[in-house]
């Protein structure tokens, strides 16, 4: 039933793209106008309560329940689990905006501030921070950790509805399915967003490099190469396949971002991290809670508002792949690992590649600025081509997109395969490729279409009614956490009281 529900849904819209793409991307432009505008207020206060729970699960009594067994240990090492859940939540798009997001808000920054100022400069590291976060991982990691924790402690499915089924309301337990469908259509159109954004930065990455022109058919060709890559990749499993590649890759992004490092502005860049850090810090619940009733201005909506949906769609995703990777991590590992690791490694990445660009922007007066206004998949190659090394850094890069590309494109046939063969954590090869090919070709069709922003849109569309799936999953996993809290708790004291019983005879 949820296959069929899903896949219909899906073939809908695409043929709606192929057929009629002025009128889908006039539609979803619509809705998403009406949702964003709305809704805004509702997105900032879900993501930020994401943020709290997460952080008082970590620093609180419960985070030392296990996801398993008291005997049952991690599957994966430290290292592989983290560059599996890296590589999964957002490879591609730190590589797509680590220069030119910073780029575009110091041209475009939030209003009140005058752009191409220092200030603009500041402020533009500060929300590139912001909007890759603690708030969109936390999302991820609550998604997953409610999912993880009724899988492993209750026995449950490794599906989004194992959460929202534990709550005690006969309505939220009827609309199991719904949930399920919701999820699997946004992990859909979600991901084939990212392989049309992984191929148009690939394809501007072999222009620079080796003079491919920038075109439909060069992105088409991409997208099938890279689908036979991420389809050979899922089918050897994650043992293998995804862990490997991810791991590879963790390494290659880490190479890259020392290279910048070194033969860009060092001490700018140990500056901008500095001072970034603290203003993000000390604006923190400002940013969080930053709307504009009093401004004739859509920069909160188009960015903060944007993003929050962005994420949502992509948490089911993320959610089931972390999940089936972190069995016997505590709640405070998992929080630490999916949470607080991340946000760090998020804001070095953009310390480096976003305060090297506007160093050169500003001071070098290198027209980084131009470059991204022309075209946003050519901005890290701009900055590139007045480097030390340009070529070879370029070359990297495109590189370490093939391969998060590859990555997200195994992990989400994974979960796709998982969510619509009833949980199950190890789906055949026949559905992990049948997924595969579908959301591959979700992505080509809506290039021929010149629908990527349709779907794109379409994906924030579909992120709206998954929040309110979110907070059920919030409220259930919270529930569960105290429950099984006090069960140790008493399960403890009683093994206590028979200890004593024991010793005193």
């Amino acid at each position: 039933m949820q296959l069929i529900l899903s896949a219909g849904v899906i073939a809908i819209v695409v043929l709606w793209g192929v057929l009629a793409p002025a009128s889908l991307g006039a539609t979803f432009d619509v809705a998403l106008a009406v949702i964003t505008k709305n809704f805004g207020w509702f997105y900032l206060w879900v993501v930020l309560a994401l943020v709290v729970l997460a952080l008082l699960l970590a620093i609180s009594r419960y985070g030392d329940l296990k996801l398993g067994g008291e005997d049952d240990k991690p599957e994966f090492s430290l290292g592989a689990w983290f560059a599996m859940l890296f590589a999964a939540g957002m490879g591609i798009g730190l590589v797509f905006w680590g220069v030119a997001e910073p780029i575009s808000h110091f041209g475009a920054p939030p209003p009140g501030i005058t752009p191409g100022t220092p200030e603009a400069a500041n402020t533009a590291m500060r929300y590139a921070f912001f909007h890759w976060g603690l708030h969109p991982w936390a999302v991820y990691s609550v998604v997953a950790l409610a999912i993880a924790f009724f899988q492993f402690r209750r026995n449950g499915a490794a599906l989004v509805s194992v959460a929202t089924e534990a709550l005690p309301w006969r309505p939220v337990q009827r609309m199991s399915t719904l949930f399920n469908v919701l999820a699997i259509i946004a992990t859909a159109f979600g991901v084939a967003a990212s392989l049309g954004i992984g191929a148009l930065q690939i394809n501007s990455g072999l222009n620079a490099v080796f003079g491919l022109p920038v075109s439909t058919a060069s992105q088409l060709g991409i997208i099938a190469v890279t689908t036979t890559l991420f389809l050979t990749s899922a089918l050897t499993g994650v043992e293998r396949g995804i862990k490997w590649l991810s791991s590879i890759n963790m390494i290659v992004a880490i190479c890259l971002a020392l290279a910048v490092f070194i033969l860009g502005p060092t001490v700018a860049i140990v500056d901008t991290f500095t001072n970034t850090l603290g203003s993000y810090l000390s604006e923190f619940v400002r940013m969080s809670l930053r709307m504009t009733p009093f401004r004739d201005s859509s920069w909160v909506s188009g960015w903060t508002v944007f993003y929050w949906a962005w994420w949502v769609s992509w948490s089911p995703f993320v959610g089931l792949f972390i999940a089936r990777v972190s069995r016997g991590r505590t709640i405070r590992e998992f929080v630490i690992g999916t949470m607080l690791a991340p946000t760090l490694a998020t804001f070095v990445w953009f310390s480096v590649f976003g305060g090297t660009a506007l160093h050169m922007e500003i001071w070098d007066k290198v027209p980084i600025a131009e470059a991204v206004k022309a075209d946003v998949a050519t901005a890290m190659f701009a900055m590139f081509d007045v480097m030390p090394f340009g070529s070879v850094m370029s070359v990297v890069a495109t590189l370490l997109v093939l391969v998060f590309f590859v990555t997200s494109g195994d992990s989400a046939t994974l979960v796709l395969g998982m969510m619509s063969s009833g949980g199950n954590p190890n789906p055949s090869s026949r559905i992990k490729l049948l997924w595969g090919l579908l959301v591959a070709g979700i992505a080509a069709s809506l290039l021929l279409a010149g629908g990527i922003k349709a779907v794109q849109t379409a994906t924030i569309v579909f992120a709206l009614p998954f929040t309110i799936v979110i907070l059920l999953m919030a409220i259930s996993l919270f529930r569960a956490v105290r429950a099984d809290w006090r069960t140790e708790q008493e399960n403890e004291r009683q093994l206590r009281k028979q200890m004593r019983a024991l010793i005193s005879k």
